[in-house]
């Protein structure tokens, strides 16, 4: 496990400890994982993209560590079409 710590924004702002790729694997190189294009059967066409976990990483790693608190605004709401300068 190569911990980190990042900041979670769903679903409330909180400091997580997650596990990260292997950036020396020989598989993904870092990345955690492979993106796999499909296409429909009938026609062929492309359909989506899936995303394949590498074995290096296990994305489902994760303690809270800290809950941030949501402070409250005060006062009005800049407005973000104002004519005042600059413009």
């Amino acid at each position: 496990m190569r911990p980190r710590i990042r900041r979670s924004t769903w679903p409330r702002p909180a400091l997580v400890l997650t596990d990260t790729p292997d950036p020396a694997c020989p598989d993904c190189r870092g990345e955690g994982g492979h993106n796999h294009d499909y296409g429909d059967h009938e026609t062929g066409e492309y359909a989506g993209t899936e995303w394949e976990v590498c074995h290096c990483w296990d994305e489902t790693r994760r303690w809270t560590l800290l809950p941030i608190p949501q402070w409250p605004r005060t006062g009005p709401t800049p407005d973000p079409w104002s004519d005042e300068p600059p413009f």
